[in-house]
């Protein structure tokens, strides 16, 4: 570990010439789980001030998995979990994520090889740059095929990034789309061929981080992310109702037992859900 930073579970992080890369590490499937939220809090809170590092570039240890979607699990850990999500009074555990990472002064970077959906399609979101493998790459907000809305930030991300009626198309159907849409839609960069990824993913970090941090601190003050704030609210209300009814929990019990959070499972999750709905 660099630069006397804690050793961390569910992350790998090495630090070189201004760039921190942070390899997310959560097997089997890579969820968004209770202890890869609360060191991803700890460790962007102390990248925030170091003027040193001037790029973050996330990457997943799985290549088919970036970040599968939040574990199902951590809706019982969220008393454990209080504390960081009243960091942000207004905003839920999940949102206070990605708006940790919008608001991060360092430049952030996705590089995306494998699958992100809902809770990771958001990390994607939130992200400065987002760059995706064109043959293995896939972005989807799955919520609604488990009877819920995004709860991170999704619905906000999409309507800013993709505009309204893309954010609708993708919010409502819950399919999953390959790294060209994603990328002709707007929510990533571009979508380059997996071979070439890593390489031109160092070189937009490399290139970046050989400015200033006067010119990097400008550029992001300059180009801020929009104030969510009230959307993000709504969001929070809306997904906060839906997740406490009866179906979704009854959906997600299935689900599991259908085998979602496995590798086998989660490879063609939506039609998991869609036969679990239809069972229920």
């Amino acid at each position: 570990m660099d630069d006397g930073l804690p050793s961390y579970t569910t992350l790998h992080v090495t630090i070189d010439t201004a760039i921190a890369r942070i390899t997310l590490d959560n097997p089997p499937v890579n969820v968004l789980g209770g202890t890869l939220v609360r060191e991803l809090h700890d460790l962007l809170g102390r990248l925030r001030d170091d003027r040193s590092v001037r790029v973050i570039v996330f990457s997943s240890a799985d290549p088919e998995f970036f970040l599968a979607h939040v574990d199902i699990h951590i809706l019982d850990e969220m008393d454990d979990l209080r504390e960081i999500a009243d960091r942000a009074p207004h905003l839920n555990l999940f949102q206070g994520v990605g708006e940790l990472l919008r608001h991060q002064p360092q430049v952030t970077i996705v590089k995306l090889a494998g699958t992100a959906r809902a809770g990771g399609a958001e990390f994607v979101a939130a992200a400065d740059l987002a760059f995706a493998a064109r043959e293995t790459a896939g972005l989807g907000q799955s919520e609604v095929l488990m009877g819920i809305v995004p709860g991170g930030g999704g619905t906000q991300y999409l309507r800013e990034r993709l505009g309204r009626n893309r954010a609708l198309e993708l919010l409502l159907t819950g399919d999953k789309v390959d790294a060209d849409t994603a990328a002709a839609y707007g929510w990533i960069n571009r979508a380059v061929p997996a071979a070439e990824l890593d390489a031109f993913v160092d070189g937009v970090a490399e290139r970046i981080a050989t400015l200033s941090p006067e010119i990097v601190a400008a550029v992001k003050e300059l180009v801020p992310p929009p104030d969510l704030t009230d959307g993000l609210r709504a969001e929070n209300a809306a997904w906060a109702e839906l997740v406490s009814g009866e179906l979704p929990p009854r959906l997600m019990r299935e689900a599991l037992r259908h085998g979602v959070q496995t590798r086998e499972g989660e490879r063609d999750l939506e039609s998991v859900l869609r036969t679990v709905a239809a069972c229920l």
